[in-house]
């Protein structure tokens, strides 16, 4: 699977240490950045990674800030992305069965490694389970030309 990953300086470890995990795994992970600690806009790498992920169906995203928040928003301007902020392993297994989300946010401050690590291979493993929640699904798309 080939994923592109972004954060802000306040989730510059919890990211790295994330794109480590996915390529253990065997997948492809592209670093967006930011690359340091210098202080940056979320913004910028939020909707880095919704640019490349939008459109790409077998594409995924990895996003993290301080908080999770602000670059999940970022990364949802993008026409075509569904990212979920995510706390554990059951919203992470929700996002991809109900939701088919194509982007996994992340707080640094305020989710534990293991804790990001278990949601993040739940969400990489977990299929779109369609049925009754394309229908939802659909009506999110119709939103991004509204």
């Amino acid at each position: 699977m080939k994923w592109y990953a972004g954060s802000d300086h306040a989730g510059l470890v919890l990211k790295q240490h994330l794109i480590g995990v996915l390529r253990a795994l065997g997948d492809e992970v592209v670093d967006l950045g930011t690359k340091d600690e210098t202080s940056v806009d979320y913004p910028t790498y939020g909707g880095d990674v919704g640019r490349k992920v939008s459109g790409e169906p077998t594409t995924r995203g990895l996003v993290v800030c301080g908080s999770g928040i602000g670059i999940s928003i970022a990364a949802n301007k993008v026409a075509g992305v569904r990212c979920a902020l995510v706390h554990d392993t059951f919203t992470a297994e929700v996002a991809r069965l109900h939701n088919d989300a194509n982007v996994i946010a992340f707080g640094q401050r305020v989710i534990g490694v293991g804790v990001a690590e278990a949601a993040l291979t739940a969400f990489r493993r977990t299929e779109f389970e369609g049925g009754r929640h394309q229908r939802r699904v659909d009506q999110l798309s119709a939103l991004d030309r509204s």
